[in-house]
């Protein structure tokens, strides 16, 4: 890897990847969604937005993914919609954005004859686990229109690799967090409430389990997936091989803040009863077999460093707005 375009780069996991990739040396171009403010995401506060080539446009626009990648070798690509309670709310932009956002990278990509190609799934695609732990074999199940799609991009990545031998690898995070998380999901609406001053704590359901890992570990396994020399067409993990519920992830929140919460549910934070994935528990064998990978946090320090991050930046969180 050279040159290198980041989709997505002004989101969660796309400003951390990008940080990474500069920090590594590498040349980046760094894709963010036009808007006509100029705003660039997470990377207007990032100390190497002036390090990167900043290219404004749309992962659903064909033209200008395949403008943004001229010149590279290497692609990145994370841009999406992710969250899931919108997927109910607007099924089509999903699949507007992640199916055919992914077809423009990956016809792009072939138009150009990209050398690397890294596709970003997620482990909402397994649905409820069927075993434990969730290795790469296991069936993928939609449990919600953000997870189809997804499903549905993975799928065109592999037959654009078995159909066009495009050099594909996709990168499957379980449940990532740390800083600049959107507050929609758990552990930033947990931290944003807990430091307004909120004593009783509005959730969903508390049952499920999730297999947590911390930002920069999961971008650290972006990085060793791109440079393995194998894991071309596959999926590859990457998670923590542990669980934790809801409901004790919570109470592990409120204990490291120093505080004690009451929960109490709330209606509209709770998935449909088919579409709520019970367990998440990764297997991450493969990524460990084939890359040099290992994780530099675990669930307390990744934690600590996001308490920390939220309370220095309170203002980006409406507590009291769920957030879909």
């Amino acid at each position: 890897m050279k040159n290198i375009l980041v989709t997505g780069a002004g989101g969660f996991i796309g400003s951390h990847l990008t940080e990474l990739l500069v920090e590594k040396g590498f040349n980046v171009k760094a894709f963010v969604h036009y808007n006509s403010w100029n705003k660039w995401g997470w990377l207007d506060t990032s100390t190497v937005k002036n390090k990167v080539e900043i290219i404004t446009g749309d992962i659903r626009d064909y033209d200008s993914v395949v403008e943004a990648m001229k010149g590279c070798d290497t692609v990145f690509h994370l841009a999406a919609l992710i969250g899931i309670p919108y997927s109910y709310v607007s099924p089509q932009a999903y699949i507007k954005t992640n199916i055919d956002g992914t077809y423009n990278v990956l016809q792009s990509a072939r138009q150009l004859g990209i050398e690397k190609i890294m596709v970003t799934s997620t482990s909402e695609t397994y649905g409820t686990a069927q075993y434990v732990p969730i290795d790469e074999k296991h069936p993928m199940v939609g449990q919600s229109p953000y997870s189809a799609t997804k499903i549905a991009a993975d799928q065109l990545s592999i037959s654009y690799y078995n159909s066009f031998n495009l050099p594909v690898k996709i990168v499957r995070p379980f449940n990532t967090y740390g800083p600049r998380q959107s507050a929609r999901a758990i552990i930033p609406t947990v931290i944003s409430q807990i430091l307004n001053g909120k004593t009783t704590i509005k959730l969903g359901n508390l049952n499920p389990t999730r297999d947590l890992t911390f930002v920069k570990d999961t971008v650290n396994g972006f990085y060793q997936i791109a440079e393995s020399e194998g894991l071309f067409g596959e999926i590859t993990n990457i998670g923590m091989s542990e669980e934790i519920t809801i409901g004790n992830l919570v109470k592990l929140i409120a204990e490291l803040i120093g505080t004690k919460v009451e929960i109490l549910s709330d209606e509209q934070r709770i998935r449909p009863d088919k579409s709520e994935v019970e367990r998440l528990f990764c297997n991450n064998t493969k990524i460990k077999a084939n890359t040099s990978w290992t994780p530099n946090y675990n669930l307390k320090s990744g934690l600590t460093e996001t308490i920390d991050w939220i309370g220095n930046n309170l203002s980006y969180f409406k507590s009291e707005i769920y957030n879909v």
